[in-house]
């Protein structure tokens, strides 16, 4: 997930009476009884586990206007607002812009915080304030690197449910989530039909693609191919900043379309007139917009985070975990009002993969309805056009 500052509409100073003003994350340790640890489901226990979340709004007395918001893949719980205590890595990248989804959230917005309780969350294994292999293993005084547990989407619904609980929040009005975040919305509402109210899936489905499974394992690959990788344990010294870079690279392309890149880069030249007849140089401004993004990216992200959570992506196939292959019986579980966004452009969750879930879910009996969204974006979309999304969001959540 990845939007360029220019292309965010709607965005409100922390002044602006549509803004949720001047926000503060707050931290939770959920498992902190070693008799009853977090059972992973890819083996392996964990327990005191540090979870990083922001709320906005209030949760009314019946505890029924409660919506959870799930981040994409390299996103954070800080949804909407203006960090008022940056910290980290993310001091400078959160001190420039507000929440990844401030257009969305906020007083009067589609989820509006006047009506809404809304809890963002970061999820397990990442580096963004919640546990995850750059945190310290108490038991060896270490960072975990990859001596972490192998995470998987069902793990961080169960976590995200076990923070609700503690908050007091029983049943969800909604769940909502794009691109990994909508596996992890679609994962709560099979797990829990109890507990979720109606979900909302941007830009996501039941699987990744082949396509998919392909970018992220060329992207892990730069990164266990880096000299500085050190098998994981580069905490202290050296980073595996090329490596990084090039996965970044590597999955911003996948999440532009080519209309996009034709309509913002085309085959302009970065800063010249005429081709240098450089190998190793920059020539177009496709390559100086990798580039940048790249550059930004290494300094507020942690490599093994980025195995992680890729991985976890890849190894969720909601058919196969819940209808034994049957995309139909496991939509049967679901009990939650749903809708599916999809967009034309989007070659990482496109379509027709959506489409497969909404006529499953339509095969099952469940009340769901889809929209397709024309849009040149690609798999950014879900990000970058607003208008449209607030719509259906507004619409939806009337009820």
């Amino acid at each position: 997930m990845s939007v360029d500052g220019d292309e965010i509409k709607n965005v409100h100073g922390p002044d602006h009476p549509n803004s949720v003003g001047w926000t503060k994350a707050q931290k939770i340790t959920l498992y902190e009884d070693e008799a009853n640890p977090l059972v992973l489901e890819a083996g392996g226990k964990l327990t005191a586990i540090e979870t990083e979340y922001e709320t906005y709004g209030r949760l009314n007395d019946s505890a029924s206007n409660a919506i959870l918001i799930c981040h994409a893949l390299t996103g954070d719980a800080h949804a909407a607002g203006w960090d008022l205590e940056p910290s980290g890595s993310l001091r400078e990248y959160r001190k420039k812009k507000p929440g990844w989804w401030d257009s969305m959230v906020g007083p009067g917005k589609a989820i509006d915080t006047n009506r809404f309780y809304v809890i963002c969350a970061n999820v397990l294994g990442s580096c963004y304030g919640t546990t995850g292999p750059s945190s310290l293993n108490h038991e060896t005084g270490r960072p975990w690197g990859l001596s972490f547990p192998v995470v998987t989407v069902g793990d961080w619904a169960q976590t995200q449910m076990e923070l609700l609980t503690r908050l007091g929040v029983h049943k969800l009005r909604s769940v909502i989530g794009g691109s990994m975040g909508g596996q992890i919305a679609l994962e709560m509402g099979l797990a829990y039909p109890q507990r979720v109210g109606s979900m909302i899936i941007l830009s996501a489905g039941h699987r990744v693609t082949t396509q998919g499974l392909a970018f992220n394992a060329v992207g892990r690959h730069a990164i266990i191919n880096d000299p500085n990788f050190n098998s994981g344990d580069y905490y202290g010294g050296p980073q595996p900043i090329a490596g990084l870079a090039a996965a970044r690279m590597m999955a911003q392309i996948t999440y532009l379309s080519e209309e996009s890149m034709g309509y913002k880069f085309g085959r302009r030249l970065r800063g010249k007139d005429s081709l240098d007849f450089t190998l190793t140089g920059i020539e177009f401004e496709m390559e100086s917009y990798l580039s940048h993004q790249a550059e930004s990216f290494v300094r507020r992200y942690d490599a093994n985070s980025y195995l992680y959570i890729t991985r976890a992506m890849d190894y969720y196939e909601a058919a196969e975990k819940w209808g034994q292959g049957d995309l139909t019986k496991t939509a049967a579980l679901i009990q939650a009002k749903t809708m599916v966004v999809s967009f034309s452009s989007d070659w990482l969750f496109p379509p027709d993969l959506c489409r497969e879930l909404v006529s499953a879910m339509c095969r099952a009996g469940c009340p769901v309805s889809y929209v397709n969204i024309p849009s040149r974006y690609g798999h950014d979309a879900f990000l970058v056009e607003t208008e449209a999304v607030r719509r259906l969001i507004t619409i939806f959540l009337r009820d």
